[in-house]
């Protein structure tokens, strides 16, 4: 399902949101997050999929690879750290951002314990942060999480708690639990009383839009190098931190905004619809597990609403033929990793492009230049195999062939 927001706007950032998100914060969390063990010291590849652009009728196609932001492979790992250390310096703002990381207060903070529901990446980054700055850390995890996710999360030191339900079902056993016990949260959705650690996750998210503007700054003129987005969905914090950049970034002159979500956690849809946050109208449970959220983050919303042109829904089989596209390559483009809510960007596009009538109504063609991010490679390394028939360690091994052949010619 296709839907125009009736909502979004062409119009200067507005200083209510910039007081909120800005990109000053956003570039001055990147300088100190990027100095952080687990993060690579190089900004995240921009590759360009020339043969992918060509069969979906655009000019160009640009793919930020997140799998390579940090060993937890995804982008959380800007999220959760840097929402942790601003929790951290709320209550010590004598101490700065470096030496926190650093676990240089781990003795004055061991009585501090943080908690987060998750469906796999947010709960291993905040784990790993947790234990780089010295802290307790609670995971909940609900039915659908695996094994395999679990085990990644509980290898940086952090408490599982398994429950019954779904991703929403988590996150409110995690806000009792932090109730109950005196913890703090440290989630990426926020809801009504609950914004602040929200606001710093999405924040952090704008160093995935900061460097791709630095990638190509040579080349677009102070203009914005994009005339689309393809975001994922979720609850809205990746797409909101993206879009407020953008639109702070180049006002009425932003790109086109596309959010995708699987059509079974299609709260952010329902959202555009209604004009209001919402819930989702399906099962949630998708191959997407990053994506699988079935109610809207409130101060995400705040963002979306006036900014985000198109939403639209996926099914479960577009996203791995996405997966699969990508990992395959071809002659100009190069084989890439992607996880099953990284690829949600590609299979949106790909749909958009099967119709001529959504097509035009993204206002995609042949002069289009379309940024897409795979926000994770194979998290869940089993399940990556399972549904592409080859492992993420033989598509790295194509990856590297294609880059000596690339080298030679």
């Amino acid at each position: 399902m296709l839907v125009r927001n009736a909502r979004a706007v062409r119009a200067p950032y507005p200083e209510a949101l910039h007081r909120i998100l800005s990109i000053d914060e956003a570039r001055a969390t990147r300088t100190w997050l990027s100095r952080w063990s687990l993060l690579a010291p190089e900004p995240t590849p921009l590759h360009r999929l020339p043969d992918l652009a060509q069969a979906c009728g655009v000019a160009e196609v640009f793919l930020k690879d997140e799998s390579l932001r940090s060993p937890l492979g995804s982008f959380k790992a800007l999220g959760a750290p840097a929402a942790l250390v601003r929790l951290v310096l709320r209550r010590h703002p004598d101490w700065n951002a470096e030496a926190v990381l650093s676990g240089e207060h781990a003795n004055a903070l061991k009585d501090l314990v943080v908690v987060s529901a998750t469906d796999g990446n947010h709960g291993r980054a905040l784990a790993a942060a947790a234990r780089s700055v010295g802290v307790r850390c609670v995971i909940v995890l609900h039915r659908h999480v695996s094994t395999e996710r679990e085990q990644a999360i509980a290898d940086f030191g952090a408490e599982i708690v398994r429950i019954e339900g779904n991703y929403d079902a988590s996150v409110a056993h995690a806000a009792q639990l932090a109730e109950r016990h005196g913890w703090q949260v440290v989630s990426d959705t926020a809801y009504p009383g609950y914004e602040e650690v929200p606001r710093d996750v999405m924040q952090g998210y704008g160093t995935m839009v900061d460097e791709a503007l630095e990638q190509l700054a040579a080349e677009s003129d102070g203009a914005c190098p994009f005339s689309h987005v393809v975001l994922q969905g979720g609850v809205g914090g990746l797409a909101a931190g993206v879009a407020s950049y953008l639109w702070e970034r180049f006002g009425e002159r932003r790109p086109v905004l596309i959010v995708a979500e699987p059509r079974q956690a299609d709260c952010l849809t329902r959202s555009a619809i209604e004009g209001r946050p919402a819930v989702a109208t399906g099962s949630v449970d998708s191959v997407m597990a990053g994506l699988a959220c079935g109610e809207t983050s409130t101060l995400a919303w705040r963002f979306l609403e006036p900014s985000v042109d198109l939403f639209l829904t996926l099914e479960d089989e577009e996203a791995v033929g996405a997966m699969r596209r990508l990992a395959e390559g071809s002659a100009r483009d190069l084989p890439v990793v992607s996880g099953e809510s990284g690829a949600a960007g590609a299979a949106a596009l790909l749909q958009l492009a099967r119709s001529g009538t959504a097509k035009a109504q993204a206002g995609l063609d042949a002069s289009s230049r379309v940024l897409l991010i795979s926000t994770e490679g194979a998290t869940a390394p089993s399940v990556y195999a399972q549904l592409l028939g080859r492992s993420a360690n033989e598509v790295l091994a194509a990856q590297r062939e294609w880059l000596n052949q690339e080298t030679r010619r």
